[in-house]
């Protein structure tokens, strides 16, 4: 699997400066382009995301408002993923195919993880679906997640280092009890979907590649309810947790900037 987020190695290799692109002002006008696409569809489906809907009508209309933009799929073919949209439902972390065997249900948490290319720039993002009438621990797992990627944004600012994000994420995540996926990392992303660095969800401060202006990062965390520790399907892309808990996801594509973090998949 090699999809999305990027899996891990137990430690977390230091991309090279020199290997990180810095975005010019013109290149950032057309990933704001992708990004505001990534958001306008991701809108739509989370208002599409009810119960007794597949995931693979989910899929449709995805790929109907991806070409209506004139827009490509960021996911589908990439490595052999069949499908415009990853959605995933409860325990499954993510990379879930659409399916029409797929029914959301009353009280599902359904991720739904979309990404476009345009004009030959990337924009990637996430977001946690509740369903209608959810638990409260789901509720609160859900809230966990969004606030941890908030963190990871906040930590996002030039002079800090990837690690920095990390740190912030884990620390706001595990606070309140919860669990921080390893092995997939959120990453760089620009006229690739991912680039150096991995941008990963663990981590100590003050370590990893120091952040500079024009840097474009894809921040994502996966959070667990139950143990962090996940696998992998027979399908070969869909991730689930190992103990069957509750797993939630948020991301988005942002621009280091002299100013902090911009959000580039933010309406």
């Amino acid at each position: 699997m090699n999809h999305g987020s990027w899996p891990n190695a137990a430690q977390p290799a230091e991309a090279a400066p020199e290997s990180v692109s810095r975005k010019s002002p013109d290149e950032l006008k057309l990933m704001r382009e992708a990004g505001r696409i990534v958001c306008e569809v991701l809108d739509a489906l989370e208002q599409a995301c009810v119960s007794g809907t597949t995931t693979w009508e989910l899929d449709r209309l995805a790929a109907d408002l991806t070409a209506k933009r004139k827009a490509k799929p960021a996911f589908k073919g990439y490595l052999g993923f069949p499908a415009t949209l990853c959605a995933s439902i409860n325990q499954q972390v993510v990379h879930g195919i659409p399916s029409k065997k797929a029914v959301i249900a009353e009280g599902d948490l359904v991720k739904l993880d979309f990404g476009v290319s345009y004009k030959g720039w990337f924009g990637d993002s996430a977001r946690t679906v509740a369903v209608g009438q959810v638990t409260a621990g789901a509720r609160a797992l859900v809230q966990t997640t969004r606030d941890s990627l908030q963190a990871g944004i906040a930590a996002a600012v030039v002079g800090a280092r990837v690690g920095d994000i990390g740190h912030a994420v884990q620390g706001y995540a595990e606070a309140r009890g919860c669990s921080v996926v390893r092995d997939l990392s959120g990453h760089g992303i620009g006229r690739h979907l991912h680039e150096d660095p991995r941008v990963y969800n663990f981590g100590l401060p003050n370590t990893g590649l120091k952040l500079q202006p024009g840097m474009t990062l894809a921040i994502e965390p996966m959070i667990n309810a139950g143990t962090w520790k996940v696998d992998e399907l027979d399908d070969g892309w869909t991730i689930v947790t190992l103990d069957g808990a509750l797993s939630a996801h948020f991301e988005h594509t942002i621009v280091i900037t002299p100013d902090g973090p911009e959000v580039l998949t933010r309406a």
